[in-house]
């Protein structure tokens, strides 16, 4: 049984910006909700990935997604969404937002 644990790669505010800045290559920084994760969100994480030495996705909360999408979603929790996305090989480190837009959180992560 491997070793691996996805919520290791899954940051509050603070720890993915201490995340970064250990960080040498180029960092890649892609945002979503990510509610039903389909082939189309792979791709574009992969290609994310793929422009950089490590990608970090920033992830909609819960209550950013029901402020943008309506009150029936997300269907799946942050939590859960956040651990789906911090299990796939493309993905190096996933922090949840609570605003619309991810403009503060790239701000941090600078």
């Amino acid at each position: 049984m491997s070793s691996f644990d996805p919520a290791r790669k899954v940051h509050d505010w603070a720890g993915a910006k201490r995340w970064r800045e250990q960080q040498r290559g180029r960092v890649v920084f892609t945002n979503g909700v990510f509610d039903l994760l389909h082939p189309g969100h792979l791709d574009v994480l992969r290609g994310a990935r793929e422009r950089g030495d490590a990608l970090v996705v920033g992830l909609n909360s819960d209550a950013s997604v029901r402020r943008l999408k309506g009150p029936e979603r997300p269907v799946r929790t942050e939590a859960d969404r956040a651990y789906v996305l911090a299990g796939l090989e493309a993905v190096d480190a996933v922090t949840v937002f609570d605003q619309d837009t991810p403009l503060e959180l790239v701000r941090t992560l600078r």
